[in-house]
Parts: structure tokens; sequence; C-alpha cells
């Protein structure tokens, strides 16, 4: 089968200001085209690209295509399985268009998981099952490394925090130098000029109160 698109405006999309989210419009399935439910096509279009991660209208249409492909039941995509996965794909809100592709593949595979739990569920023989049994568990592996690499690609962009700190150890021990942090490690360096002199100060003052 192939599907065609309707376009009705050229890209990018424009962004538009609101305060509360608009729903994210319908795709209605029909034997040679693809149609996005949705009184104005300009509109309708820019919020599918915000919900499916898309940087404009040619990204969103691409990514909208191969999600019709992927939910596919009886060699026929489903309307049903489709407003799944977008609305999933909003719900994980992708980024960029690294998470956009990578949450895409996601809601892909899980339909595919599904698939597998429902055949290994109506089948009683034992060859199919193992068979069955196997890509599922591929298939969940897969899910979980790509859940994995999500959250490292999200958390990639932390960046080190160096300030100035002064902290008072038990003993009247005194620590002052730049403090490096980064993904909660804190390292202190008491050998850099203002931490040796700060140190030297602070010793003096308590010697001197202790007198």
């Amino acid at each position: 089968m192939t599907t065609a698109l309707e376009r009705h405006i050229p890209s990018p999309l424009a962004a538009s200001d609101r305060s509360v989210p608009a729903a994210t419009p319908r795709v209605k399935l029909y034997k040679r085209r693809i149609a996005i439910r949705h009184p104005d096509p300009h509109t309708g279009e820019r919020l599918l690209a915000e919900a499916l991660g898309a940087a404009d209208r040619d990204a969103m249409h691409g990514i909208l295509r191969q999600l019709v492909k992927a939910s596919v039941v009886g060699q026929k995509p489903d309307e049903a399985n489709l407003a799944f996965m977008i609305s999933t794909i909003r719900s994980i809100a992708p980024k960029d268009s690294i998470e956009a592709l990578l949450v895409s593949q996601m809601v892909s595979v899980h339909m595919a998981a599904m698939r597998c739990a429902c055949r290994l569920a109506c089948t009683d023989d034992l060859t199919q099952q193992e068979g069955i049994a196997r890509a599922l568990t591929r298939l969940s592996r897969t899910f979980a490394a790509q859940v994995e690499a999500l959250n490292r690609h999200r958390n990639s962009d932390e960046r080190a925090i160096t300030v100035q700190n002064l902290s008072v150890q038990d003993g009247g021990r005194a620590i002052v130098g730049n403090v490096t942090q980064h993904a909660h490690l804190i390292g202190a360096d008491p050998d850099t000029a203002s931490g040796a002199a700060g140190e030297r100060e602070w010793a003096d003052a308590t010697q001197g109160a202790s007198a």
C-alpha cells in the first residue's frame, strides 16, 4: 500500500505561544493518503509536529509515515495503534531530532513486543512458544537499552559548576579555593594560593583566640 500525505503549508512550521497546550490532532488513514484532522491545516500540522518533536513539517511527515507502517495490524495500518503511538511520544516529550527518532523507535519496539506477547499467549505449540519468547526477550532488552540511551542523551548536557567555597570542618580547619561539582562529585583544591593563604589565616585566628 502506498500512502501520500496531504501537505498544505511550506516548512518550517511556525511556533505558537500558548499558555494551555492544545490537544494533539487525530490522524485519519485512507487507502492512499493520510490526513491530519484539524479545522486549520496549518495549526494541525504544527500541533502534530510539536507532539512528535519534529523540527519542521518535512521531519514531521517523515516520522508520521514511519509510525503508520509500524502501526500495521494484519498488513493494514491501524488508526487506534497510531493514535496510541503518537500520544505516547507526546507524553515522553522529545526535545530534539535525536530524541524524536529514538522515541519513535521506542514506541515501535514496544508495539512489536506487545504483538509477540499476544502471539505467545495465543499458541500452545512449544516450538512456536520458544521462538516467540526469544523474540519478546530481545525486544524487551532493546526497549530497556533505548530508555537508557534516552536518559544518557538527556543528561549529556550537564556542565561542571565552579564556585568559591569556604567550609569549616571539625577541628577549626578551613578550605578556601575552587570547588568543582559535576555529576554528584565535589572536589576541593586546597593547594591553590588562595586555599593555602586561607588556611594560614584561619590557623592564626584560632591560635590568637585560644591565647
